[in-house]
């Protein structure tokens, strides 16, 4: 295997050198493990390094002291190693045979046992390898580089044991095939079909970590391509569905598809591309068929969607809005201008632009509106836009006003006049508020 000199002189390649040399030095069996292993092989920079090794648990944190380790799974034989300064931890397991597996997820047990059996308990060939790093050799007992050279991920042994021990196998064999650019082997393919529906034993924190890496991706329109056809996606986004038996009979699988295909020319966010993704899918319901319930009802089910796939409140709060608001600027030029200005100013214009431009894009529609605004913001500063409010609610409240419905209407009323730019002074706005009051 041949290593790039810049990748030999890394902080974490030498330390992940080190650690191997270490066991070794203690009369232990190590090698590299997995993805690192693939990479490497790819001419990839490996995200990180696992070592597989003889040591038991206890002996390494032993051997790299109990300051430097901490467990994350002892009972599964895994350490993890705090690196120096420069470089990232690495996780330590020892070769090991694993017990029934009663979860769809994580084995009962654990044997500890050797590098060959180690190998076979592991999920696909191409992630089934070690690596001497010391003799700079692989050791394949599984046929992954071969399948690495053909381009295929392929399940270690029986692939529908290998799919029923860890359901989230299933989206990881959909993520290596299309990040990866490979074909998915046909029994491999096979029992992910059989297996899809089980795939609800993973949690949805799992689930969602897999789909965040697949949409991100540059290969996304493949995964999701890939994904349907094994009957994954309509298990994950049962709601987009509508009684089609796949969502390749969706109506607006067409449009989803060229979507994620022109968003590679975009610096698309992970909330933006899920908004494009749920609302391409959405069809409304009778009375919600004009644009404003469409998009009111859109959001909601994007709501309920991200709270199910346990998104954090800021991803689903941009989320929603950005569906609710995806026609906001259709005829922007004719915007009330204190509208315009709060659109503008709004912390999502940035993601919201980009939706409306690979929208438009898939669509084949005129930009024009969305170029107006973007023109408005080039010939405009951001105190123009955004300017610091003449009066806050503090001065209301000086002025004797109480808090309540009045009290935020005449805020409102405030700020819309000092955008529009009917006023422009402290004085000015004080002087409304008073004849605003007075009434």
């Amino acid at each position: 295997m041949y290593i790039p000199e810049e990748e030999k002189h890394s902080p974490q390649y030498k330390f992940a050198l080190q650690v191997v040399e270490r066991l070794r030095s203690e009369g232990f069996q190590a090698y590299w493990a997995g993805g690192c292993v693939r990479d490497l092989l790819l001419n990839r920079k490996p995200g990180d390094y696992d070592v597989a090794t003889s040591a038991r648990p206890e002996e390494v944190r032993n051997i790299f002291g109990n300051k430097r380790t901490f467990s994350v799974g002892a009972n599964f034989g895994v350490i993890i190693v705090h690196g120096p300064h420069g470089s990232s931890d690495i996780e330590i397991a020892t070769f090991r045979n694993d017990g029934a597996y009663i979860d769809g997820r994580r084995p009962e047990s654990v044997i500890f046992s050797s590098p060959e059996e180690d190998a076979q308990r592991r999920d696909f060939t191409i992630n089934g390898m070690f690596f001497d790093p010391v003799e700079e050799k692989i050791i394949d007992f599984v046929d992954g580089e071969k399948d690495l050279r053909e381009g295929i991920v392929k399940a270690i042994g029986n692939p529908l044991k290998r799919i029923e021990e860890d359901k989230l196998r299933m989206l990881r064999a959909v993520r290596f095939t299309a990040t990866l650019e490979f074909e998915l082997d046909e029994k491999t393919a096979e029992a992910i079909r059989n297996l899809a529906p089980e795939i609800h034993q993973v949690s949805e924190e799992r689930i969602t970590q897999e789909w965040r890496k697949m949409i991100l991706d540059s290969h996304r329109e493949y995964a999701i391509e890939l994904i349907d056809s094994l009957g994954l996606l309509k298990e994950i986004f049962p709601e987009l569905l509508y009684g089609n038996d796949s969502f390749e009979k969706h109506p607006g699988w067409e449009r989803t598809c060229t979507l994620f295909r022109l968003l590679h020319k975009y610096d698309a966010t992970f909330e933006v591309t899920l908004a494009l993704f749920i609302g391409s899918l959405f069809i409304p319901d009778e009375d919600e068929a004009n644009d404003l319930n469409r998009d009111k009802h859109v959001s909601m089910t994007a709501g309920k969607i991200c709270r199910r796939m346990r998104l954090s409140n800021n991803e689903k709060d941009e989320i929603c809005w950005l569906l609710l608001n995806q026609n906001r600027l259709d005829k922007a030029s004719e915007m009330p201008l204190c509208d315009l200005k709060r659109s503008l100013s709004h912390k999502y214009f940035q993601p919201l632009s980009t939706l409306i431009q690979v929208s438009l894009e898939a669509d084949g529609m005129d930009d024009s509106s969305l170029q107006f605004c973007l023109d408005f913001i080039a010939n405009h500063p951001e105190s123009e836009i955004n300017p610091a409010p003449l009066v806050t609610g503090e001065d209301l409240i000086k002025m004797g006003m109480k808090p309540g419905p009045k009290f935020k209407e005449t805020l409102n009323t405030l700020r819309d006049s000092q955008l529009n730019l009917e006023i422009t002074s402290r004085d000015d706005a004080l002087e409304l508020a008073k004849r605003l009051n007075s009434n």
